[in-house]
């Protein structure tokens, strides 16, 4: 009797163990990447001034079209972008031209999925009398030695004019002088045109470095 008890206890326990569902292994999940080089145009949420801007002070954008990769968004439109100004200086009274450095280093997603990222602009379509002149993403403002060429032109051409009318020949070479001076000094007492981003600027982010997504996190395949 004892041996059927022991043998109906062996069995039973076997059967339960092989009745019991396996235990799933935790699933990892599934990844997508931005890939390094990719580039996202960009709307800018505030203005940026080399004139009233600092150092260190942020930046906030928001992306203006979706950025899709095997039937994925990978970034849709309206996820917000955060960045800090890494540089930035007026233009000189004499030389130096006005400058603005920024880097991007955060998405935000409508959903308020976050991914840290290296960013930088590699182009500026929407800020006038620019260009951006390195690989990090230097805005940085034309030159204006012509303007300010013109400016001391300009004056002496007055000042003959005038010198002319009240002293004759002699009087005109005075007056060149004088409107020369006078253009030179004005020339050199005004800096450079600031660079200026109004709200709603558009500028395209590069990505610098390929980023990893959780496809979880991400909004669902196009169909």
């Amino acid at each position: 009797m004892r041996l059927f008890i022991l043998f109906f206890g062996i069995s039973t326990l076997a059967f339960a163990q092989a009745a019991a569902p396996a235990t799933a292994a935790p699933s990892t999940p599934v990844e997508f990447n931005i890939p390094a080089g990719t580039k996202v145009p960009l709307a800018l949420k505030h203005a940026i001034s080399t004139k009233t801007t600092h150092e260190g002070d942020a930046v906030y954008a928001e992306t203006t079209f979706p950025i899709v990769a095997n039937g994925r968004v990978l970034i849709p439109a309206g996820t917000y972008v955060q960045g800090r100004i890494s540089h930035i200086q007026r233009a000189g009274h004499i030389k130096g031209r006005a400058e603005v450095l920024m880097h991007f280093t955060t998405l935000i997603y409508p959903s308020g999925y976050t991914v840290m990222l290296p960013g930088s602009v590699e182009n500026a379509p929407g800020v006038d009398k620019t260009s951006v002149k390195d690989q990090e993403g230097t805005i940085r403002g034309d030159s204006q030695t012509g303007e300010k060429a013109g400016t001391v032109a300009t004056a002496a051409g007055t000042g003959a004019v005038v010198g002319g009318l009240s002293r004759g020949g002699k009087g005109a070479l005075v007056g060149a002088g004088i409107g020369g001076a006078v253009g030179t000094a004005i020339a050199l007492l005004s800096r450079g045109n600031d660079v200026k981003l109004d709200a709603g600027t558009t500028v395209e982010m590069v990505i610098q470095r390929e980023v990893p997504l959780d496809a979880s996190r991400l909004p669902p395949p196009v169909k």
